[in-house]
Formats: C-alpha cells, structure tokens, sequence
C-alpha cells in the first residue's frame, strides 16, 4: 500500500457504534455485563491496541463508566436511522478533533470477539483513494465492521437524508471496495464468526460459554 494511494500512514480512529435501540435484548446492549465487564468495555478493550485514540457513538443516558480520554457523542442526523448515523458521527468526530485522521475504523458494540488484527488488515487491503474496506467471513459481508475515508462525509449525509432504505451494504456499493477475508474461530461448541454479534439473551448466554475457551486461545 503506497502512501500516495491508500490511507496516510497514521493508525486509524476506532468508533464503537452503541447507537442502537437494542430491542431484542431488552435493554442498553452496550451496558449488558459479559464475563463480569459490560459489553462496551470488552469491545474497547479489543480495538484500542489496533487504533490511534477511539470513541463511542451512544444515543443513550446510560452511564458506561469510560475512561476521561474517550469521547462519547451522538448521532449527528437526528432519528435513529441506523448505524449509518453512528459511521458518519464519527466521521465528522474525528475531523474536527482529530484532521490528520484520514479515515475511521468502525465496529458495534455487541460484538466481543472480532479480530485482534482487524484494522491492521483492514488497512492494508485499501489500494486507491475513495476506497471502503470491509470485513468478510465464508463470503458474508460484515458492514460495519469497515474502515471508511472521512471525506465520504458530506456524501453519508446526504444519502442518509435523502435514501429510503438507508442499507449500509448499499451505501458501501456506491464506492470501491476493498474485501478482507478473516477465518472462523474455534469455541467449545466448534467454529463461530468472529464477528459474531449478541442480539438476544440466549446469545448472551452462548456467548458466556465461550468467552474463558476464546480469551484462552488468545493467550
């Protein structure tokens, strides 16, 4: 990746988007505790080490106990229309605090296992300017788990103004993309996405059996 091409040679921002409604868990996902810690925290904790400085994207009162240094901020476009809000908050975060960032690392806040070299491969896949790089596994699309140019800023909002059904896949389609491939990761119930994301109690639960299995790998 040349340093005339892809994204400058400064470490992306990471954004935690926790801007969702959480309906299906019943209450603030990034508030849930997972192995005794909420959510939000695991998630920190996992993309801090790959990021230049990172945020959250919360349109809650919940108090997630941060640290001072993370900022915490809502949606810019007001009406809950998806984590699209959240990516483009961050974007507009990140150029007015942080200018020599040239692009954001996004990735939910229900998703306590994706990989510890996320951004790093992200990044290097990006070969032109413009270009959005994504997640897969198995040949799926994982969205926002990107890493996405801070100039698309004034183009998100007004797709996000203007678009009916606000699809962050469609949204992504409009530009070139750059498509990272990561592998399965072993539980005690066999192979599961890395990217997996907890909607439900009873994925909480799943993902209670497999987190000591998942961190021991790590180790």
């Amino acid at each position: 990746m040349s340093a005339q091409t892809g994204p400058s040679a400064n470490i992306p921002r990471g954004v935690v988007l926790a801007g969702g409604l959480s309906s299906r868990m019943g209450q603030d996902k990034a508030a849930v505790m997972l192995g005794g810690k909420p959510l939000v925290h695991r998630v920190i904790e996992r993309l801090a080490p790959q990021t230049a400085g990172l945020s959250v994207n919360s349109n809650t009162n919940t108090s997630l106990n941060l640290a001072p240094a993370i900022a915490v901020f809502g949606d810019t476009v007001p009406g809950q229309v998806g984590p699209m809000a959240g990516v483009l908050s961050g974007m507009r975060h990140a150029a007015r605090h942080f200018p020599v960032a040239s692009h954001i690392a996004t990735v939910p806040t229900d998703t306590p296992f994706f990989p510890s070299d996320l951004v790093a491969r992200l990044q290097a896949a990006i070969t032109e300017p413009g270009q959005i790089a994504v997640a897969y596994t198995a040949g799926i699309m994982h969205p926002v788990f990107a890493l996405w140019p801070v100039a698309l800023a004034d183009e998100l909002e007004q797709w996000l103004r203007t678009d009916d059904k606000r699809r962050v896949r469609g949204f992504i389609e409009r530009h070139p993309v750059a498509r990272v491939d990561f592998p399965m990761i072993e539980t005690v119930d066999g192979p599961i996405d890395p990217f997996f994301n907890i909607n439900t109690p009873a994925e909480l639960e799943m993902a209670e059996r497999w987190l000591t299995f998942i961190e021991g790998t790590e180790r």
